[in-house]
């Protein structure tokens, strides 16, 4: 059974009314009792349909009342055995508790209410407190808690307020952690941020005081709210269908791939839905900095950047591991986003053999993606002449995939352009699609056009000898559509 008798703890224990994080001396947050963080949470249910942008605000009677079941069921759950527990067993095992506890009290609450408390004691207790009905509302891309009492979600590309909070920032700390706990790292004022990820995929980062002035911060990034395929971005209106051929061509024939955009553009979604071209019988290695890509072929090799520990000793780099990966056989090497010194690897591997690799890039324009990667050979302390660093860079990529989240929540690719040789010490670009703005309308949506620039890429003949179909009419800039 999960029940054990308990002696009564001190107050000091068994309250969240304690100072933060940031007031206490060098606290870490895993000698927390957890049990008293996962206390009462002034939250929202989402409607049944888990389609509606506004939610009503919280029951007082019904935060009371899961007030006192938890403080009740915190008195005699043994956490150890819940731990060890299948998920749905222990929730269950919760819930009849719950519903036990309600039935002794007499609560005046009806069949709903009484279902919605059950349910958030069980959240509070294994789950992320407030957190649980925005992670299971499947409309939600984007969780971001600015601070105990302010929880903002991104739907449809668009920012909107929910009400529902945490009880102060202790009952938030104690979430972090319990996040960031189950992927191996740590979050302390010695270490105030952290990147970590949720079991399905979400990325997560935290920071917590005195980086954070007001509170703890919790960002939470849903890019696998659902697995898209190139036909859903067909219907977002991210590409049209010559676009959607055309990136399909090119992983099919191992040209190395730049995706380029801004936070928020949808660069990895764009990077996991072209891994899909990838054939299966080839061997994929991805690299990353928190494990975000879902490829879904059968040969692939996940890894993932280690931080330092607390001595400050033990960090693995995405650049070590992109040069350990050239001796793992890789037939495409995916690196999720080039940031540093892994850029001149990368492309050493790209120009010697790892042909059909790919990967991600912070930039407004194509042309500015290029520029960053000269400056990231920079960081990596490499003193050549500029036209030899362009010349590495313009030898190993091939096309560069530019995408915008624009004024409307949508995101679209704006751009996508051919890498071509050096003309002096300039990199010659040739766009070959793009997106043609034609305002917005009356409810803010942006008006346009997905057309061709009439530029046909260089490689289209070689395309030819290795059966891969890309009609010249695609480049036609008559061919256009939305």
């Amino acid at each position: 059974m999960f029940l054990k008798k308990r002696t009564q703890q001190p107050d000091s224990q068994r309250h969240l009314n304690e100072p933060p994080i940031a007031e206490q001396d060098q606290t870490v947050l895993s000698d927390i009792d957890m049990p008293d963080a996962m206390q009462s949470a002034q939250q929202f249910s989402p409607p049944d349909d888990g389609h509606s942008s506004s939610y009503s605000a919280p029951n007082p009677q019904e935060q009371a009342i899961k007030n006192d079941l938890l403080d009740a069921m915190f008195t005699t759950l043994d956490l150890a055995v819940l731990e060890s527990m299948p998920a749905d067993q222990a929730r269950s095992q919760i819930a009849d508790m719950a519903a036990m506890l309600l039935l002794d009290k007499e609560v005046p609450l009806n069949a709903e209410s009484r279902q919605r408390v059950i349910e958030e004691v069980g959240d509070e207790i294994l789950g992320l407190g407030p957190l649980e009905p925005l992670l299971k509302d499947k409309t939600i891309s984007d969780i971001l808690v600015n601070s105990s009492s302010q929880i903002y979600v991104e739907r449809k590309g668009k920012l909107e307020p929910t009400y529902a909070t945490f009880r102060d920032d202790r009952h938030l700390l104690n979430v972090i952690d319990r996040i960031v706990s189950q992927v191996g790292r740590r979050i302390d004022e010695s270490s105030p941020m952290v990147d970590a990820r949720l079991k399905d995929g979400s990325r997560i980062n935290a920071v917590i005081p005195p980086l954070a002035i007001d509170g703890p911060s919790l960002s939470i990034r849903r890019f696998a709210v659902e697995k898209l395929d190139i036909e859903q971005l067909l219907k977002y209106d991210t590409l049209n269908q010559n676009m959607a051929h055309f990136l399909h061509a090119i992983v099919r024939g191992r040209l190395n791939i730049l995706i380029s955009g801004g936070t928020g553009s949808g660069k990895t979604t764009t990077l996991n839905i072209c891994s899909c071209f990838i054939p299966a019988n080839e061997r994929i290695i991805t690299i990353e900095d928190s494990a975000e890509l879902q490829l879904q072929q059968p040969h692939v090799v996940r890894l993932e950047t280690r931080p330092p520990n607390i001595e400050g000793r033990g960090a693995i780099t995405q650049r070590e591991l992109v040069i350990n990966s050239l001796r793992m056989r890789p037939d495409r090497i995916v690196v999720g986003e080039v940031r540093g010194a892994e850029a001149v690897d990368m492309l050493a591997a790209m120009n010697t053999g790892h042909d059909g690799s790919m990967t991600t890039i912070h930039a407004n324009n194509p042309r500015d993606a290029l520029g960053r990667i000269e400056n990231m050979f920079a960081m990596a302390g490499w003193n050549m002449p500029i036209k030899n660093v362009r010349s590495q860079i313009a030898s190993a990529l091939n096309v560069i995939v530019q995408l915008r989240r624009m004024e409307d929540g949508k995101r679209r690719i704006t751009s996508i352009v051919e890498v071509n040789t050096m003309e002096g010490d300039v990199i010659t670009l040739t766009e070959l699609f793009c997106f043609k703005r034609a305002g917005i309308d009356e409810n803010g949506n942006v008006l346009g056009a997905y057309q061709a620039t009439g530029n046909v890429p260089s490689f289209i003949d070689t395309f030819k000898h290795m059966g891969i179909d890309l009609p010249y009419s695609y480049f036609s800039n008559q061919h256009e559509g939305a």
